[in-house]
């Protein structure tokens, strides 16, 4: 029982890490490969999302600003929950904002230049929050429906792990439907393989890309916030998580949906082995992060368009 134990909880916590990294590379995947766009700035949407998100929270709490303005406290699991809600509108509208103002006057060029302008957005960013929030760490606390552990087969589970996933599945999942089976997702692959044609047909392919940037920018947001309760975040994280992102989305193919779910369950599930694997005494925690890279040399080396990416003749 020890070892099903063992296996279950590294199996829960690899598909809780992906998940956070498949919310922030299926952003990334869906912006790159629709207006092939190197956003650097997306780990601090995730940052701004997820301060946000704990602010909102907050003010639920007895004693919270709500109260002091007046409001009646509704209680702590609603605060995340609005938190959540108010993050996510949050960062889609900065996403539109960026696209619309920044972005856009980017789209034609350099990656050089993308990187620069939004590397340094990304700096500001993060300055700008840890002059509001401060350098410290910060920490949600989950809602307390989630916050007890669920026993499954004898095994008790961290509850708010299995939600993180299950969110992680919905959202991914609703964007999926939404970029491959819908007229407003066809127009986007329109527009991704021969812009102006969609254009001589007279559809404004600036609307759909608006809308990828805001949708992208979202799961960022939402990222932020559920992963809140399960690491400590400061004006740093979104730096931090960043690389790990952008990893995934080469692992799994430049905007391929699929291929960043594939790719954030793969990184997931390498670092929880890592973290727990212990051969000869020696002990592998600190290679949790070298290992991502090594799986992306390997894919990138045998395989360049990723998992699930299709592979583009030059």
């Amino acid at each position: 029982m020890s070892l099903l134990i063992e296996v279950v909880s590294l199996l829960l916590d690899g598909l809780q890490q992906g998940a956070i990294y498949v919310l922030l590379a299926v952003g990334l995947s869906i912006i790159l490969g629709t207006v092939e766009f190197v956003n650097f700035a997306h780990g601090a949407l995730y940052l701004v999302g997820a301060f946000f998100g704990l602010y909102v929270a907050q003010g639920f709490e007895p004693g919270g600003y709500l109260a002091e303005w007046g409001f009646t406290s509704i209680g702590l699991d609603a605060g995340f929950l609005a938190g959540l809600f108010a993050s996510a509108l949050l960062v889609f509208v900065l996403g539109l904002l960026f696209e619309r103002f920044v972005a856009r006057a980017f789209y034609d060029r350099p990656d050089t230049d993308q990187i620069l302008v939004t590397f340094g957005l990304a700096i500001i960013l993060q300055e700008l929050l840890g002059l509001l929030v401060g350098r410290g760490s910060h920490r949600f606390d989950p809602p307390v429906w989630a916050a007890d552990p669920v026993p499954i087969a004898g095994i008790s589970l961290p509850q708010w792990r299995l939600w993180i996933i299950v969110i992680t599945a919905v959202l991914v999942g609703a964007v999926y439907v939404l970029v491959e089976y819908t007229d407003f997702g066809l127009v986007v692959k329109a527009g991704t393989v021969d812009p102006e044609m969609v254009r001589l047909l007279g559809i404004k392919i600036t609307r759909p890309y608006l809308l990828i940037f805001g949708i992208g920018s979202a799961l960022a947001g939402v990222a932020g916030v559920v992963g809140g309760p399960i690491a400590a975040i400061n004006y740093t994280s979104g730096t931090d998580i960043l690389v790990p992102a952008f990893v995934t989305v080469v692992i799994g193919g430049v905007g391929s949906i699929r291929g960043a779910v594939a790719g954030g369950v793969l990184l997931g599930l390498t670092q929880a082995t890592l973290v727990r694997v212990s051969i000869a005494g020696l002990d592998f925690t600190a290679w949790s992060q070298v290992g991502i890279y090594v799986i992306a040399a390997l894919v990138l080396l045998y395989r360049p368009q990723g998992l699930l990416g299709e592979e583009v003749s030059s």
